[in-house]
């Protein structure tokens, strides 16, 4: 019996560690190396939309070729799409752990009919990273949300593979929107995507990004929601993102709710092996703690089940401060 197997989207890992979208995952190679090493599941590097369309229009000399423009936006985004799908391919030939492709999008395009040819390479699952910064006044916050579902729905009405939806956190009613992405077709919810955030350079007054990386400070972005949602909305897989650098972060995941968490940041620094140390860890804790499988205590400390939930609905500063003499 494998102690650490979990069902996510319907697939069977052999445990709860997913590595994250990332220059990580980007050949075979490396892919059979995160496998070798612990892997219950990779997320592929993203295909970007815009990256296609850039990347086009990058050839093209300020209109002077009109002749070759479409030419050259179609080699292009073939070329493009023609790679991802090699990279499938050699994934699910390199290992046999699920391979989940992802696309990073921002509406529902052309590019949803590229989500059938993810199917024919043989991807087990499709990650959806939608994301785009509201700056129209004049709309408000459900027509920014419709974008989401109608992403989600044209894409379902294109596979039959599980689909998930990378997000950010920043939604007025973060469990209405996940159970309205259920209610599109999505099998999962990943919480939460690290987007790129900018930084100032006062020495040279220009902009730079901030720190990629992620610290293991950020698990408590994403472990109160993990919390709620994996209780709040039950029929969805909760996948916990970001901040997650040890055995016990994962671990405080799958208490308060988690099927499965992403690892990006902490492999980077670390490398392939760190999945081994982390797995140790789980299993070890487990082991002092008689849990035989992670059934046995995923989603304990959610907040439908801790005899104080609103542990999860407001800081405790105040408790904190009140209390220190």
């Amino acid at each position: 019996m494998n102690k650490l197997a979990v069902k996510y989207m319907g697939l069977n890992l052999k445990n709860p560690i997913i590595i994250g979208s990332s220059g990580l995952t980007d050949s075979a190679g490396k892919i059979e190396k995160l496998a070798e090493n612990g892997a219950g599941a990779v997320v592929l590097k993203s295909l970007f939309e815009e990256q296609i369309n850039y990347e086009a229009g990058s050839m093209l000399v300020n209109g002077q070729y009109p002749e070759a423009e479409d030419y050259l936006v179609n080699y292009l985004k073939s070329n493009n799409i023609d790679s991802y799908l090699r990279l499938i391919e050699d994934s699910k030939m390199a290992t046999d752990i699920p391979i989940i492709a992802s696309i990073n999008c921002m509406q529902a395009g052309e590019w949803v009919s590229f989500a059938k040819s993810v199917v024919e390479a043989g991807a087990d699952a499709l990650e959806l990273n939608v994301f785009f910064i509201p700056t129209d006044v004049k709309q408000s916050s459900e027509h920014f949300e419709e974008i989401y579902y109608n992403i989600v729905t044209a894409v379902r009405e294109t596979v039959n593979i599980p689909v998930a939806v990378k997000i950010g956190q920043n939604f007025t009613n973060l469990p209405a929107f996940a159970g309205r992405l259920y209610n599109r077709g999505a099998k999962s919810v990943v919480m939460f995507n690290r987007f790129y955030a900018p930084d100032i350079n006062i020495d040279n007054l220009e902009f730079a990004p901030a720190d990629v990386l992620s610290t293991s400070e950020e698990i408590r972005n994403s472990l109160r929601w993990v919390g709620i949602v994996s209780s709040v909305v039950p029929q969805i897989d909760v996948c916990a993102s970001t901040g997650i650098h040890d055995g016990k972060a994962v671990i405080k995941q799958l208490l308060a709710g988690a099927r499965t968490v992403q690892l990006c940041s902490s492999i980077y620094k670390n490398g392939p092996g760190h999945i081994k140390t982390i797995i140790n860890d789980i299993e070890g804790w487990m082991k002092k703690n008689t849990f035989e499988s992670i059934k046995d205590f995923n989603g304990r400390l959610s907040y439908k089940h801790i005899q104080d939930p609103t542990v999860f609905e407001r800081s405790q500063f105040m408790k904190y401060f009140s209390d220190r003499k």
